[in-house]
């Protein structure tokens, strides 16, 4: 299938590891370009050399309010035009609600909830007919996760923003969808088993949950978040997608 993506261009945040980077591989790959962020230089920078002259870099964090803006300047300064964004954000910290304290609920309200908003609605509001906005969520925007309790509460408000702005812009012609990736292989994921007093026994726990008997590898939620942004996925709007291997029971 042609994704019809060649010389397209998509902000790619969060994009020098994990589900990022995967992504934005794929759309390079595709013939897209991209626009890399990550907080920090170094990784920025790495990842850029990697993928060649059809990706540049910008180092900011999600948090700050200037991003958006920076990341936008850069698409229209490099390639003159802008046509979609991952809107991809770093994992809060582990802990029950008990645990969590206040400091730590409003430092990823900033940056997992309000960085993703602010984002999303900046993109929105200057893409053209045919853009395209995917923000990747969790598993837990439908099912809560032991010892997460900040993404149990943030994603799933955070989905329902996506779906509200895919009803405000989709009469510009305007897509927004989330994407809701379980148990993926990333450095995320593996520093949350090793967190866990026997690591082995909680991978073991968790591909036991999934259907398929297996974790996910980067590139296989990449290939699915390429599509969603593409316009291959023209009639796709509002749609919550999981890329979890069958370990959502909901619907």
């Amino acid at each position: 299938m042609d994704l019809d993506l060649t010389d397209r261009v998509y902000l790619v945040t969060g994009g020098a590891r994990g589900l990022g980077r995967a992504t934005a591989e794929i759309l390079v790959a595709e013939g897209a370009r991209v626009v890399l962020s990550s907080r920090t230089a170094e990784t920025v920078d790495r990842a850029v050399a990697d993928l060649g002259e059809r990706a540049v870099g910008v180092a900011c964090d999600n948090a700050d309010p200037q991003t958006p803006g920076r990341l936008i300047a850069a698409a229209r300064e490099r390639w003159g035009r802008l046509d979609g964004a991952l809107v991809s954000v770093g994992g809060p910290p582990k802990g029950s609600v008990g645990e969590i304290t206040d400091q730590q609920w409003s430092a990823a309200f900033e940056s997992v909830f309000l960085g993703a908003v602010r984002l999303a609605r900046e993109v929105a509001a200057v893409l053209p007919a045919g853009g395209s906005i995917a923000v990747v969520l969790s598993s837990s925007v439908r099912a809560p996760l032991a010892d997460l309790a900040i993404s149990n509460g943030l994603r799933p408000g955070l989905a329902m923003v996506a779906k509200t702005l895919a009803d405000e812009v989709g009469p510009r012609g305007i897509r927004v969808n989330g994407l809701l990736p379980g148990r993926v292989g990333t450095d995320r994921v593996a520093e949350l088993d090793a967190a866990a007093s026997d690591p082995e026994a909680a991978r073991a726990e968790a591909v036991a949950s999934i259907p398929l008997r297996r974790y996910g590898v980067p590139e296989e939620f990449g290939r699915v978040a390429a599509f969603v942004l593409s316009p291959a996925a023209s009639f796709v709007s509002g749609a919550m997608v999981p890329v979890d291997g069958g370990m959502l029971r909901a619907l």
